[in-house]
């Protein structure tokens, strides 16, 4: 196999990262609908709130006399019923029994702060007793009318969702109608598995994009062993749902919404694309260049440590395959001597990972006493911060490999080069050295790609910290 040797600084083509900053696709469809219901819920409550006053018992009260009350009561009503989620898509704003227990409890939460705020004052039992009937009756009855005039002009072909499937053969009639019930989406074409695939992937997201398409469906058959696919379409600001889900399946960032009779596994978008991508990279730079200025005066002494432990150099670098494969070189300080790499031919017979993908050794002969230290707490990868600086790597992800252990790899395992190599990741936080099989690494690796998150990277991020201190797996 053959490798570039670029190195690698812009990082546009990390698998979670987006090639341009761009805004959720169908995003203004979702914002009107949102908005559509607020001024329906809101216009339900000040019609309900004045009926109640013109014809319940008359009484002298902040509470039916001051527009500032008025206010806060539709304030509360509104923040209650969006906390049930009652504005979101799909069949959320038709629940009407949660909006009777959220309209029920905003008046009781309205009745306690009453008494609570001014108890010498009183709104009168008729008045209450109205204005929750009427809140309860207008929201309902302005729900039930959205809903009907929305049905009535996707019958008419409106304000219907451009979606895409992706569907075996044998598959795809079931699903056609299945999406056909619901009513609300425009079917603009229809593919196999196989544009998917490495080869094919970015043409199929691109036919997508040129389309307008804000949904692709696709079958859990075309998807079960792409799942890392997934970031693709979230950077295209497409959101992905998967059908049909089956019990086992589950994804971190997914959410269940019922197509037609069957549960749909959807995978959303954040507003804007790629932005927690960006964020990290922000982070990464930022904690990097801080840690080089506290840490400078230990890289002194690690430095002069080295010098007078052994001959050679104080750097150690090799080359390790990042990003889309391309070369780079990661910088350590030396923790062997200097003809480590020439003698590692002799030792490949006492390798103790069992696939002979990574080479493994306990007690190598070739560390020195100083390098056996800095390897226990990890300190021989503090100048991999240059790296992070650079663009070559990051603090969480992958680690970045040797052209020796790549050169093994089956073909599956390429999946782990589609994001930034990083200092650390979920395979150094689970068993470090320990982790004797390549394939228990991979599915760390994987694990973590199709589930990253920021919060994901400050957990690994901490739980590195107890690793190193506790030395677990360390050698």
């Amino acid at each position: 196999m053959t490798y570039k040797s670029i190195s690698f600084f812009n990082t546009e083509s990390d698998l979670r990262s987006a090639k341009s900053v761009r805004i959720r696709r169908g995003l203004f469809t979702k914002i009107l609908r949102i908005f559509t219901l607020l001024i329906l819920d809101i216009a339900a409550l000040v019609i309900a709130h004045n009926l109640a006053i013109f014809y319940g018992t008359s009484f002298v009260s902040p509470w039916v006399q001051s527009s500032s009350f008025l206010f806060l009561t539709v304030v509360v009503e509104i923040s209650i019923i969006a906390s049930q989620g009652l504005y979101k898509e799909g069949p959320n704003r038709r629940n009407y029994l949660s909006l009777i227990k959220a309209v029920s409890l905003s008046e009781l939460f309205l009745l306690l702060i009453a008494f609570l705020y001014e108890p010498s004052y009183y709104v009168s039992r008729s008045t209450f007793i109205l204005f929750w009937c009427l809140s309860i009756a207008l929201t309902s009855s302005n729900r039930l009318i959205f809903d009907v005039f929305t049905k009535l002009l996707r019958s008419k072909g409106a304000i219907r969702y451009p979606i895409f499937i992706i569907t075996d053969t044998e598959e795809k009639e079931s699903h056609i109608k299945l999406i056909e019930k619901e009513k609300c989406y425009i079917i603009e074409g229809i593919s196999e598995s196989k544009c998917l695939d490495w080869e094919n992937r970015e043409g199929t997201l691109k036919y997508l994009r040129d389309k307008g398409v804000t949904e692709v469906f696709v079958s859990w058959n075309a998807i079960k062993n792409r799942l890392y696919v997934c970031w693709k379409f979230s950077t295209a600001g497409i959101t992905l749902r998967i059908l049909p889900t089956k019990n086992e399946l589950c994804h971190s960032k997914s959410l269940f919404r019922m197509i037609g009779e069957g549960p749909c596994m959807t995978i959303p978008v954040p507003i804007i694309i790629g932005s927690d991508f960006w964020i990290k990279r922000c982070f990464d730079i930022c904690t990097s260049a801080i840690l080089l200025f506290i840490l400078s005066p230990v890289y002194l002494v690690i430095a002069i440590s080295i010098k007078l432990d052994s001959p050679g150099p104080i750097l150690f670098k090799q080359n390790r395959i990042g990003l889309h494969c391309q070369q780079f070189k990661i910088w350590k300080f030396r923790t062997m001597v200097s003809n480590a790499e020439q003698l590692q031919a002799s030792l490949e017979n006492k390798n103790e990972n069992k696939d002979g993908v990574l080479f493994k050794l306990k007690d190598d002969p070739r560390i020195t006493k100083v390098g056996k230290f800095l390897r226990r707490y990890s300190l021989d990868e503090l100048p991999q911060l240059f790296n992070i600086l650079i663009g070559e790597m990051s603090l969480v992800g992958p680690r970045p490999l040797p052209t020796r252990d790549v050169d093994r790899f089956k073909s599956a395992y390429f999946i782990r080069q589609e994001v930034l190599p990083g200092i650390t990741g979920q395979w150094q936080v689970s068993g470090r050295s320990n982790i004797d099989n390549f394939e228990d690494a991979i599915k760390l690796d994987l694990e973590y790609i199709e589930s990253w998150s920021l919060w994901l990277d400050i957990q690994i991020l901490l739980k590195t910290v107890q690793v190193v201190l506790q030395k677990t797996g360390a050698y």
